[in-house]
């Protein structure tokens, strides 16, 4: 007998959609899918889909906090709290992400990660720490703290990963910074995974990043170069080499803000799909209602304001950060972008999970994974999210 069946719904399968199909659960663990009446199946526990659709959970690989909190606020509560409010919208994976700062609060952080590993009750996965900095080029700083930028010297970095203990699933640097580029072949060997980042490099230095292990460029086109000219020599830069090299990954924050709708059709009509990954690089305002907040940890930040979906300097000159969660991602691939429904929930499922190389256990509908579920309407309205077969209260 399985734990939960599933059925009269859309499944979006890993090999594609199944209209009227079910999917069984045992132990956690996705037993079984199918097409059509699953009468004769036994199950403890069944959920009429009445409809909807039944998605991977969701795996966000860079957010900074939600629900009123920041990762870097200093307490595991606050991790907690900003991963539940990711949770309630259908994220069944996260990775915090930390920021540029002085290396008692980076210390501080991982401490509070390691405690919040250990709380379970409607919790989406803790993946790893996603370190942003301090490795970044001060030239495309944008709301990271330039004065804590610096080289990456082993005496440095190793202290890093010794205090991480072994927590660290993804580091973005800029590799233009000396160090940088042997830097990747430091952290393949720990088996980190190198991000390109808040860089000012041009498209022959991202060439040799990847010779040395990185893989992805973060938050394309934010923070990041593009084409100049010396004296009159058209120079790519890194926006470029993202479009260039079907190999290398970019992650998008598809809230329709960051990049509008014609930026996002240019990105899936020029890259491989199953090379973009969705992120929220939401700040604390993420789920939360408009008005006044704060950007950056409890010690260190700045006010903004959020409204029209986006948090925004007090002059309204520029944004300052992102309030999306991943549902509202999907919506704008579907909605605005144009893709097919599958495509985009790839997008932020089965894509990010081959990244992060956690694909054999989650990141797609198939038997032998994780059942860690969403169900959604054809709005991409949450309804029920499941971690482990489990039904997470939201």
């Amino acid at each position: 007998m399985y734990d939960i069946l599933f059925y009269n719904g859309t499944i979006l399968a890993a090999d594609g959609p199944i209209a009227n199909g079910y999917v069984a659960v045992k132990d956690g663990i996705i037993a079984s899918i199918g097409k059509g009446n699953p009468s004769g199946i036994d199950a403890v526990k069944s959920v009429d889909l009445e409809g909807n659709i039944l998605s991977p959970g969701f795996i966000d690989i860079h957010t900074h906090g939600a629900g009123g909190s920041d990762f870097m606020d200093g307490t595991a509560d606050a991790i907690v709290t900003a991963a539940r409010m990711h949770l309630r919208h259908g994220t069944t994976t996260i990775c915090p992400t930390s920021v540029t700062c002085d290396d008692e609060e980076l210390f501080t952080f991982m401490d509070c990660y390691q405690h919040a590993k250990s709380i379970r009750e409607n919790m989406p996965h803790l993946a790893g720490i996603h370190l942003e900095g301090p490795y970044l080029s001060p030239g495309q700083a944008g709301a990271q703290q330039s004065d804590q930028m610096k080289r990456p010297l082993p005496e440095h970095y190793m202290k890093i990963l010794e205090k991480s203990r072994g927590n660290i699933i993804r580091w973005s640097s800029a590799p233009e910074i000396p160090g940088v580029i042997e830097f990747g072949d430091i952290l393949e060997k720990h088996g980190i995974i190198p991000s390109i980042a808040h860089t000012d490099a041009d498209l022959f230095t991202v060439k040799r990043a990847m010779e040395h292990g990185y893989s992805i460029l973060t938050h394309f086109y934010s923070g990041m170069s593009q084409m100049k000219r010396v004296n009159g020599y058209r120079i790519p830069g890194v926006v470029e080499a993202g479009y260039l090299y079907d190999d290398l990954y970019v992650e998008i924050i598809a809230d329709g803000i960051h990049l509008p709708k014609e930026l996002l059709q240019l990105i899936v009509k020029c890259k491989p799909h199953d090379h973009i990954i969705l992120v929220t690089d939401s700040m604390r305002a993420a789920g939360m209602p408009d008005g006044p907040s704060v950007l950056g940890s409890i010690k260190n930040n700045f006010r903004v304001i959020v409204e029209d979906g986006v948090a925004k300097m007090p002059d309204r000159q520029s944004f300052a950060g992102s309030v999306a969660t991943a549902d509202r991602l999907v919506r704008v691939m579907v909605f605005e972008a144009g893709l097919p429904l599958h495509e985009a929930v790839d997008m932020i499922t089965k894509n990010p999970a081959k990244l992060l190389r956690i694909d054999h256990k989650t990141g797609s509908i198939a038997e032998g994974k994780t059942a860690d579920l969403v169900v959604f309407s054809e709005d991409i309205e949450i309804q029920q999210v499941y971690v482990e077969g489990e039904m997470v209260n939201i």
